[in-house]
């Protein structure tokens, strides 16, 4: 198990995760197999790119880390 988180959006997530956990090219291969630890919807793509900066930023990562269960690897609501 890796310390590493993957912060996305996709219109399908199951295609997504498959994708990451599939691709011999993606440098996020080496950190396979990735599993959904959280999951957040919106009613837009521009929505969902708003929150995806925020996690990405350093608070957001905080925030993550702060909720992230390590046994688990799933974020606690």
């Amino acid at each position: 198990m890796h310390d590493k988180i993957y912060i996305g959006n996709s219109e399908n997530l199951i295609a997504r995760i498959n994708a990451l956990n599939n691709s011999q090219k993606s440098h996020t291969r080496i950190y396979r197999p990735w599993i959904v630890g959280h999951v957040e919807l919106f009613h837009s793509k521009k929505q969902a790119m708003k929150r995806e900066k925020a996690l990405k930023s350093g608070q957001g990562r905080q925030w993550i880390y702060s909720k992230l269960d390590k046994s688990t690897g799933f974020v606690s609501a």
